[in-house]
């Protein structure tokens, strides 16, 4: 007989203290709270005894060093302490609950057979004095998602999955092709989250009606996925009239294809031999050496991680890491950029149903360190931006880099190879994640589009891999895709273009029943991939997969008639032509309009306001710039045992990096390396979009040089966040940044090789009106090839007495700078392409190369000042630096503020060794350079203008205080020291 057992895992006493839910709690402004007590809890279901419990105690759910457990029947009342609110929060049934997965598998592994269901939960005890109504609101704000959990006040239910009843299982006939009006047309694409515009349900409808007959739902919701923005990318491939309105004129010109002609055409003008695949596949490959290939990609997983945080981060690595199998590559590195609204915001200040941005970002991260640390795969790049712009839209860049054998990557799937689905079962979860991605949030999103939200299972992933790495060892496979945006129906029919596809939804292994035929087509669910196979090798697959006890099913064949048929049981319930379905979109035609802003630059100095040793510190303890090593630690960045440069480093391990560097576990018999660093500076958005694309090609790429990697070996990735490209404004803003996407790829000679676009980030609170876009975003990716990992730089000064050059000419370029941020100012005159930065960058290089350079630290946001304060507080060294000795453009004048906190592009920091310096000084000779100072030992970093006026003196100690975020106790940025 089934007995229902209820277990508590409570930390021991002083154990895993919940503070952050205390600063939160304080945070809505409840005082009345002393002390959180969070619990994990289980429900195990089964012919189970107190024995069985016991075990799976003792083996599998408690840490006795931390933990201890307590249980019973979940029929018997649970009492709370004295003094303490009980809160218990689970998971709404159809979500998929990965914790309870893996502990029924582990306990049939234990011998504990006879456990026939599990679920999992959590429960916190809110020890204080607390209203209802505060109780309340730390529930709906802090510890619940009614997306995808539900609550009691008190002791939940047994809380374990209820079967469904069955369900009629049919396709359903959608009136479409008698429809004459275009708002009922397009109201049609609203009732079913399609987001297609007129036209392209204008095409949709001529189909059918030349077909004679009415579309399934299977038939419109799989059209509507590969048409939708996330997929086919039809506003960078649409037809643009676009204005240009400057100081100089109004410009007009019609642009067919954003992607053709600015960001695939920049990599055809680059022509670099070594590119593999650029735009065509998963991932963007490029040649690493003789033997091995190495391939990126990033993506974005903003819309789910506003609705769920965790989950939706979570899953966003997940789903990239699956692009890099998808081109049968191991994954070696994930890198992730996040941006959230000021942790700070009040309460009040949020619009309707919107999550409070601390709690996004204690969600996202802990979703990235589950999925990332789970899988064994180091998080080694990235960086975290504040904006109130990101309050209602966060941005969550996941980034994958793998390794693969050259030609381990088949791509000839045949008539007759067996469609095969590798890994997880198929639930609700994720669906219509595709068209969510490609529509406005509004105050209402979670209501409607909660089955968007996936949940992901880094485990299951893990032994995916593991399997297809064997089966790509022995050419199992023809083709292989990961199962993402769109489910079973973008993954299949995507494989099956050129041949066409016959597809059996009835074999489809699923996670629970009910699940209409267009469900099962189109749902999201996480830890799938697609594969083609010859049939001969059907048995030796089955037999690896058997091996890494993952779930695989034939679930069709690959036709040679371009046709896509998809039944259940003996019912067709879709047939479409694949030209149709890949093809068959309408180009859109979209008008865009840039107006350069108004912005004007401040008539005279800043810096008599101010001492300007107090403006550093301000700018190295803003969130945007102080160590974010609170996050960064929660990641494992040296798993694999390949990370050689690391995101921290110095003498205590705690400067920031330019870039990371890995030196891949396969090519033992090499010395190469991988380079990856990143671009993002949305501040200059706002100014001038170009201006921000081409700031951010150059940051990436100085990034990377600084490391030591091969300026002529650099790839680079576009991931634009934009908001909707039906209004004008906001399209015009993206043709700037195209245009200067494929400037800075010139610029540098650096190809892209992948790319993504995440549009529609707009908020739209339906009480109010109020139609909210995120700041103009773009991301640059760069992964270099590092040619000799002996000859690596990092950014910390190494010894006193050594001299120290600047590389670059500064300009007075403050228009988005933290400098004038600190003075609520935002310039005209943002950073522009630095025309000897292709020079400097291969000077650099020779001069890394020939082992004359001890560190270098690009100088991006903050300026020279800022790159002086963080070499010398990662080394725990000082500094004397003279203005006056900086390359300054030609028709500027000296002036100490613009100078120290000019954001220039092209400009590195560089320590040299004394008896190197006739060397290196022969390698820059023909850049732009100066040499600034030197290297101390003292406590104080001063920096001296014209002359030997001292401008300010700050204590290393202080710098680095102020770099943690503590800059209270800084000692006075005084002008008392002396040369």
């Amino acid at each position: 007989m089934d007995r229902v057992y209820r277990v508590e895992v409570i930390p021991l006493s002083g154990e895993m203290p919940e503070d952050y839910l205390l600063s939160d709690i304080a945070a809505l402004g409840i005082e009345g709270v002393r002390r959180v007590v969070h619990a994990d809890l289980y429900f195990l279901r089964g012919e189970i005894d107190e024995q069985d419990v016991e075990r799976l105690c003792d083996e599998l759910l408690v840490d006795p060093v931390v933990q201890r457990a307590r249980w019973g029947l979940a029929s018997d009342p649970v009492s709370s302490p004295e003094g303490a609110v009980r809160v218990e929060v689970g998971l709404l049934q159809g979500v998929t609950d990965s914790v309870a997965d893996n502990l029924l598998s582990h306990a049939h592994l234990l011998g504990v057979t006879d456990l026939h269901d599990a679920a999992s939960a959590q429960s916190y005890l809110l020890y204080g004095q607390l209203t209802e109504e505060e109780v309340e609101r730390i529930v709906d704000r802090l510890l619940y998602n009614d997306v995808i959990q539900y609550f009691e006040i008190g002791q939940l239910d047994s809380h374990l999955r209820v079967e469904l009843p069955p369900a009629e299982i049919r396709a359903e006939r959608i009136p479409l092709t008698q429809i004459e009006e275009d708002d009922e047309l397009l109201r049609l694409s609203h009732e079913r989250l399609l987001a297609l515009d007129v036209d392209e349900m204008r095409a949709v409808q001529h189909y059918f009606r030349r077909e004679g007959r009415e579309p399934t739902d299977l038939e419109l919701e799989s059209l509507a996925q590969t048409w939708s923005e996330h997929c086919i990318h039809k506003t960078f491939k649409g037809i643009v009239d676009y204005t240009e309105i400057t100081d100089e004129g109004t410009s007009r010109e019609r642009i067919d294809s954003l992607i053709a002609t600015y960001l695939r055409g920049a990599t055809q003008k680059v022509g670099a031999p070594w590119v593999r695949s650029a735009f065509i596949d998963n991932a963007g490959i490029i040649d690493f050496d003789d033997e091995y290939a190495i391939s990126f990609k990033v993506e974005t997983h903003n819309h789910p991680s506003a609705l769920e945080p965790f989950g939706g981060a979570n899953t966003g690595v997940g789903g990239v890491v699956r692009d890099i199998i998808g081109v049968s590559a191991r994954p070696i590195a994930n890198t992730d950029i996040l941006c959230f609204g000021p942790l700070d915001t009040e309460n009040e200040a949020l619009p309707t149903n919107v999550l409070h941005p601390r709690r996004i970002y204690n969600g996202v991260i802990a979703g990235i360190e589950d999925y990332g640390n789970k899988m064994g795969i180091p998080t080694v790049n990235g960086t975290i931006f504040f904006d109130p712009g990101y309050i209602t839209n966060p941005l969550v860049y996941c980034g994958c880099v793998g390794i693969a054998p050259k030609g381990a990557h088949p791509r000839a799937v045949q008539p007759g190879d067996l469609v095969v689905v590798l890994g997880g079962r198929t639930g609700r979860d994720g669906l219509h994640g595709a068209t969510f991605s490609s529509a406005e949030l509004t105050d209402q999103t979670g209501e409607v589009s909660g089955s968007a939200v996936q949940i992901g299972n880094p485990i299951e992933e893990k032994k995916m891999l593991d399997a297809i790495m064997e089966a790509r060892d022995e050419n199992l496979y023809t083709a292989i895709t990961d199962c993402g945006a769109g489910g079973l129906s973008s993954a299949v029919s995507e494989t099956g273009e050129e041949t066409g596809v016959t597809v059996h939804l009835e074999r489809v292994p699923l996670k629970y029943h009910g699940l209409q035929p267009w469900e099962i087509w189109l749902s999201e669910a996480q830890e799938r991939m697609v594969l083609a196979v010859p049939p001969e090798n059907e048995a030796r697959l089955r037999e690896i997969c058997a091996g890494y006890s993952v779930e695989m099913t034939v679930i069709g064949t690959f036709r040679g008639d371009s046709l896509l048929r998809v039944f259940y049981e003996d019912e067709v319930v879709g047939e479409m032509s694949m030209e149709f379905l890949h093809q068959g979109l309408p180009q859109r035609r979209l008008e865009g309009v840039w107006e350069q802003p108004d912005y004007q630059e401040p008539s005279e100095s800043l810096s008599k306001d101010e001492a300007l040793g107090d403006a550093l510190l301000r700018i190295l303890s803003h969130a945007n710039v102080r160590s974010k090593e609170d996050v960064v630690r929660r990641y494992d960045h040296e798993v694999q045992g390949g990370t050689i440069v690391k995101p921290f480093v110095g003498q205590e391990n705690d400067g920031p990096s330019d870039a990371t560097v890995l030196k891949p576990l396969e090519t033992s018999g090499s010395w190469r390396g991988i380079a990856l660093g990143c671009g993002f500076n949305p501040s200059y958005g706002q100014i001038d979009p170009h201006a921000m694309a081409v700031s951010a090609i150059d940051e990436a790429v100085r990034n990377v040089v600084a490391v030591g990697a091969d300026p002529e070996h650099i790839a680079i990735l576009d991931n634009f966040c934009w908001g909707s490209p039906e209004i004008p404004d906001r399209l015009g803003g993206l043709v700037r940044a195209s245009k200067g996407c494929y400037e800075g790829a010139l610029h540098y000679g650096v190809p892209f090789i992948s790319g993504k676009d995440s549009l529609n980030n707009e908020y739209t609170d339906r009480a109010t009106g109020q139609q909210v876009a995120v700041p103009p975003s773009l991301l640059i990716s760069a992964m270099g090839v590092v040619p000799d990992i002996h000859r690596l730089c990092t950014m910390d000064f190494k010894e006193a007495g050594d001299p120290i050059y600047v590389l670059g000419e500064t300009r007075r370029e403050l228009g988005g700078s933290r400098y004038y941020a600190l003075h609520d100012i935002v310039g005209r005159e943002v950073p522009r392409r630095a025309p000897a930065g292709p020079a400097t960058a291969h000077a650099l290089h020779r001069a890394i190369t020939a082992g004359t350079v001890r560190a270098c630290h690009d100088c991006s946001e903050g300026g020279l000042a800022l790159a002086l304060a963080e070499m010398a507080l990662a080394g725990r060294l000082s500094a004397s630096i003279f203005l006056s000795r900086a390359p300054l453009a030609d028709d500027e004048e000296f002036a100490p503020d613009w100078i120290l906190f000019s954001e220039s592009n092209g400009r590195y920091l560089v320590e040299v060794r004394e008896e190197d310096v006739e060397t290196f000084e022969e390698i820059v000779r023909d850049i732009p350079h100066g040499r600034l100072g030197r290297v101390n030992r003292g406590p104080y970093l001063a920096v001296y203008g014209e002359g030997k006026e001292t401008l300010f003196s700050l204590p290393v100690e202080t710098l680095m205080e102020a770099w943690r975020g503590h800059i209270e106790d800084r000692v006075d940025a005084g002008r008392g020291v002396n040369v």
